[in-house]
C-alpha cells in the first residue's frame, strides 16, 4: 500500500498510480506521472513533464526533470521519461530534453544510477545501463543496453557508447565507443572486448570469438575505415551480434571512434577464444 508523507507536496495535476510512496519533504510537480509502485525517499524533487515507470525507486536528494543546462532552452514543454524497475540513488540529477534536440531525455528499463550520477538533456540510455558513482553524461549522449560506466567517468556531449561495453573509472570519453568494448585511460582508449560481460549475459563461445575477430580485423588491419568495415561485413556480417558492431560504426559516419592504444595489437593476439563460457 502506498503512502504520501504529510510533509510531502504533490501538486494538483500530478498523476499517481497504485501503491505509490512519496517520502517526507519530497516535491512532485503538477506535470509528473508516477506509475504503479514508484517509491520516492525523503527530499526528492520531481519536476517538469516527467514520467517514472512502474516500481522505480528514487533515493534522497535526487532531482529529476530539471531544466536543461543549455543556453538555447527557453522553458519549452520538453520531457523526461524513465522506464520501469530503475534504481536512482542519492543526489542523481537528470534533465529534461530541449526543443532543438530530441525534446525528451529517456532512461530505459532496469537501469541503475548510483550516487551523484548526472544525465544531461536529450540523452538516451538503453535498458540495464549502470552509471557508477558520479558518472556524468553531457547532453545528447547515447548509451546502449547493458553498458557500464565506472565512477567519475565523464562523457562528452553527443558521444555514443555501444551496448555491452564497459568503461573504466575516471575516463574522459570524447569519442564513440563501439559495442562490446572495454575502455580505459585518462582519455578513452580501447582495451579489447568486454568478454567477461558477454559471458555473464549468455553469449556463447562462438559468438564471443566472432566479436573478437571482428574487433581485431576492424581496428588492427591496414587501410581506410570503409575498407576495413567492408572486410568485417564480408567475413562476419551474417552473425547478428557482429551486425550490431557493424551498424554502430556505419551510423558514426565520420565521427571519431575510440581506438586501441598503440602497441595493443600484439597483446591482443593472446586471446585464443578458449575462455570459459
Amino acid at each position: 500500500m502506498g503512502l504520501i508523507h504529510p510533509t510531502a507536496i504533490v501538486e494538483d495535476g500530478a498523476r499517481l498510480g497504485e501503491d505509490v510512496s512519496v517520502g517526507a519533504f519530497s516535491i512532485v510537480g503538477r506535470d509528473v506521472t508516477l506509475e504503479d509502485g514508484v517509491t520516492l525517499d525523503a527530499h526528492v524533487m520531481i519536476r517538469g513533464r516527467t514520467t517514472l515507470g512502474a516500481r522505480t525507486r528514487v533515493a534522497t536528494f535526487a532531482v529529476l526533470g530539471g531544466e536543461a543546462q543549455d543556453l538555447s532552452y527557453k522553458g519549452e514543454d520538453t520531457s523526461l521519461v524513465i522506464g520501469p524497475d530503475c534504481v536512482i540513488r542519492e543526489n542523481v540529477t537528470i534533465h529534461r530534453g530541449t526543443a532543438r534536440g530530441r525534446g525528451t531525455t529517456k532512461i530505459g528499463s532496469r537501469c541503475f544510477l548510483m550516487i551523484g550520477a548526472h544525465v544531461g538533456h536529450d540523452s538516451v540510455l538503453g535498458d540495464n545501463v549502470i552509471l557508477t558513482n558520479q558518472a556524468t553524461l553531457g547532453g545528447h549522449v547515447q548509451i546502449g543496453d547493458y553498458a557500464i560506466l565506472g565512477g567519475l567517468t565523464a562523457v562528452q556531449q553527443r558521444s555514443r557508447i555501444g551496448p555491452h561495453s564497459f568503461i573504466g573509472g575516471m575516463v574522459g570519453v570524447s569519442r564513440d565507443v563501439v559495442p562490446y568494448a572495454s575502455a580505459t585511460g585518462r582519455w578513452v582508449h580501447l582495451a579489447g572486448i568486454n568478454s567477461i560481460g558477454l559471458r555473464r549475459r549468455g553469449y556463447d563461445k562462438a559468438t564471443v570469438h566472432a566479436i573478437h575477430q571482428a574487433y581485431r580485423l576492424f581496428f588492427f588491419a591496414q587501410g581506410p575505415r570503409g575498407e576495413r568495415l567492408s572486410a568485417v561485413t564480408e567475413k562476419y556480417g551474417d552473425i547478428p551480434a557482429v551486425g550490431v558492431f557493424i551498424d554502430f560504426i556505419r551510423a558514426a559516419g565520420n565521427r571519431p571512434l575510440a581506438l586501441p592504444r598503440s602497441g595493443d595489437a600484439e597483446s591482443d593476439e593472446d586471446y585464443d577464444g578458449n575462455d570459459e563460457i
